[in-house]
Order: C-alpha cells, then sequence, then structure tokens
C-alpha cells in the first residue's frame, strides 16, 4: 500500500498522522501488508516515519526513493533541463530547488521567508550547484502560464500542479520523476507483483500513482483523479476508518484460511 502524504496519509501541511490512522497502519504490517510513502514533499515528517515505519519513501514526487536504507533511484535534471527550469520569466516569483540534503529560495523583495525554509536552515538561490537538483518549485499566480511554455518547450520534464487544487504551486521534476513510476519500482524492489498494489492520494501529483496501481483509492472529491480511482474516501478524516476496515477484510479471510 502506498500513501501520499498530505491531505491523504495526513492533513494539509501536517507532522503527523491521526491516532486512528497510525492504528490501522499496524495493523495492516501486522497481516503482511508491505507500507510505503510516496510525496511530493522532499522528505517526510520524522514523526510519521516513526509510527509508520514504512518499508520504502520516495520523494519528490518519485525522484527520490529509499527502500529500506537503500537509495534505489535519485533523478536530477540534466544542465540544459535546469536552464529551462531557471529561465521562468515569472517576475515576483518565490522560487525553491531542491537537492537531497538542502533547498535553496529566492523569495521577491520585501518577502519573509516561511517557517518549513527557516527550519530546513535554506540557502540562497544564488548557491544552488549545477548539478543534483531534484525538484522545483514555484509560487505566482501565473504558474500555469509557465507549466504551458515548458510542456511546450520541454515535453519530457514532469509537470505537476498550476491547476486545482493547487492552482499557485507548480512543481518541476526530471524525466521519468513521478509517482508511478516510484510505485513500480518500489513494488518491483519489494517483490511486490504489481496487480497486489494499492495506491491512495488526494491530488493531481498521484494521478499517475493510481493509474499505476492495480487498486487506487481517491481520498477527497478532485474530478480529475475520480476516473482513475477504484474505491473513495470522502475526506482525509475518514482515512483511518477506511484502512481499519480493510483490515478486517484482510484479518476475516486469512481466519477463514482463504
Amino acid at each position: 500500500m502506498a500513501f501520499d502524504l498530505d491531505g491523504t496519509l495526513i492533513p494539509d501541511a501536517g507532522r503527523a498522522a491521526a491516532p486512528d490512522v497510525v492504528d490501522a497502519l499496524g495493523r495492516l504490517r501486522a497481516l503482511g501488508v508491505q507500507l510505503a510513502i510516496i510525496t511530493g514533499r522532499d522528505t517526510p515528517p520524522g514523526a510519521v516515519r516513526d509510527a509508520m515505519r514504512p518499508h520504502a519513501v520516495a520523494t519528490n514526487n518519485g525522484g527520490r526513493v529509499l527502500v529500506g536504507d537503500d537509495l534505489h533511484l535519485e533523478a536530477s535534471f540534466t544542465d540544459a533541463d535546469l536552464e529551462a527550469v531557471l529561465a521562468h520569466e515569472l517576475p515576483g516569483a518565490r522560487m525553491v530547488l531542491f537537492t537531497a540534503e538542502t533547498l535553496y529560495v529566492d523569495l521577491p523583495p520585501g518577502a519573509e521567508p516561511e517557517a518549513w525554509m527557516l527550519a530546513r536552515s535554506f540557502r540562497p538561490l544564488a548557491d544552488a550547484p549545477r548539478a543534483g537538483i531534484l525538484k522545483a518549485g514555484y509560487y505566482h499566480p501565473d504558474v500555469a502560464g509557465l507549466a504551458g511554455r515548458l510542456r511546450e518547450g520541454h515535453p519530457h520534464l514532469v509537470l505537476t500542479g498550476a491547476q486545482a487544487p493547487y492552482p499557485h504551486f507548480l512543481t518541476v521534476t526530471p524525466q521519468g520523476a513521478h509517482k508511478g513510476a516510484a510505485l513500480s519500482l518500489i513494488a518491483d524492489a519489494l517483490g511486490v507483483p504489481h496487480d497486489r498494489t494499492v495506491a491512495f492520494g488526494d491530488s493531481d501529483n498521484d494521478q499517475a500513482m493510481l493509474e499505476v496501481a492495480a487498486f487506487g483509492v481517491q481520498v477527497g472529491d478532485l474530478p480529475l483523479l475520480t476516473p482513475h480511482a477504484d474505491a473513495s474516501v470522502d475526506t482525509q478524516a475518514e482515512l483511518g476508518a477506511f484502512l481499519h476496515a480493510w483490515a478486517d477484510r484482510m484479518a476475516a479471510t486469512q481466519t477463514r484460511g482463504w
């Protein structure tokens, strides 16, 4: 079972999973389910990792994949693609570049860094290296226009956001760095047949993961995801009950010896 974080496993911008979700994940793990986090964040909150004890973690929309303690993938921009990413033509945009260890931020004049940037000891964009950039994020009212230009000139790049539920936020990752590819890689590394994979997500960057999974679960009601979901959970707060019901069915099946 693979879970997106914000809006799915935890509330948006949350730092921990609800107790009923943690309890349900523990039951599923004891029943033999292997658990994965596949998130757009560059690092999951420590409290979530400690409570979930995932078998695999994919960050940066699937561009960096750890299975256990082993790094299986770290996709970074080529120099040419990084040039295209930096040439964004969005006056007043807030831009963040991510490496595996550090984030580099370009703030509009007069803008203050956000708490999460301060907590991560961010550095100015001018200090960013040319190699090892795993993800770029833009915050601006016209990110949809930028997304269109990038899709036209660099169609191999992976773009998410710039539409509901994140119309003012755009994420760009290198070629092949998306959640669907991460789910496939994790399943193979864990020895899980692809027809036994389940994915949970709530926003547009989860579409590729729900398409790849044998069974997709949509959290919330984003119309973009509905065609790719086999089941739905109306709100994030109801995820724990949904997972407990799944564990109940698995436990009953194992008790009957099926």
